[in-house]
């Protein structure tokens, strides 16, 4: 079973370039800082719910395909 920190962080990134989107860009829309998005992605940092809540909001998403298994694609 995948640790539920590499899946969410997986799927943020999937979930960016997907919408064309830079971690900069995101990080405006998400209203974080741009260290913060990095940090997300590459694990360094597991998110709060306000921060999950903020990425679903810039992402154009609801929180729960942050959270969907990635071992289907």
């Amino acid at each position: 079973m995948l640790d539920p920190r590499d899946v969410f962080a997986a799927n943020v990134r999937r979930l960016r370039e997907e919408r064309g989107l830079t971690q900069e860009q995101l990080a405006d829309a998400a209203d974080l800082h741009l260290d913060h998005i990095s940090k997300i992605e590459n694990r360094l940092r597991e998110p709060k719910v306000r921060t999950i809540s903020k990425l679903a909001k810039g992402l154009e998403v609801s929180a729960g395909p942050l959270f969907d298994p990635i071992e289907d694609r």
